[in-house]
């Protein structure tokens, strides 16, 4: 079950709130990102070990977390501490169910016009997707909206390049 003493889970147990809604919400310390922490006074030591509330839940009734897995809140809160709204999962998968920009934009497949976002219509550039067809698109408008200011640089350049020469 768990490696740590009972009273250590009567502690813990304290600061969770099994308020009937399906979520356990720790009701102790709250880390800024949402997730629940709890200290435990380590025995013979004046140092003090901190955990993820939510990862101990998960400890005490299912065991050890893989190093290669994380834990994915089901429910999308961040400070419940059931195991029935835990998921192991890889890091890759968590982030990709999240509401983050990345996420969002990993799980479009057509661009604000409607465009498919796949094979040869896919541009990447840092690490952001593109559709090809309005890419192409814009950069047009960009040119002919810019076109003496285009011009202005190309002549510099063959100035600087003749001089050179």
């Amino acid at each position: 079950m768990s490696k740590w003493p009972k009273r250590i889970w009567a502690l813990f147990w304290m600061h969770v709130d099994r308020n009937g809604t399906g979520c356990w919400n720790w009701n102790a310390y709250v880390h800024p990102l949402g997730y629940g922490k709890f200290t435990i006074d380590r025995p013979h030591s004046n140092k003090k070990l901190t955990k993820m509330a939510h990862r101990l839940s998960w400890e005490f009734f299912n065991g050890r977390i893989p190093k290669n897995l994380c834990l994915d809140h089901l429910c999308r809160n961040r400070k419940c501490v059931n195991p029935e709204h835990l998921e192991l999962v890889t890091l890759r998968e968590n982030i990709l169910r999240g509401i983050a920009p990345s996420a969002q934009q990993a799980r479009q497949t057509h661009c604000k016009n409607g465009h498919r976002l796949q094979g040869g219509n896919l541009y990447i550039f840092k690490n952001k997707r593109e559709c090809k067809i309005c890419r192409s698109i814009n950069q047009k408008i960009w040119q002919k909206e810019n076109r003496l200011y285009i011009n202005k640089k190309q002549r510099e350049y063959r100035r600087n390049k003749n001089a050179l020469a």
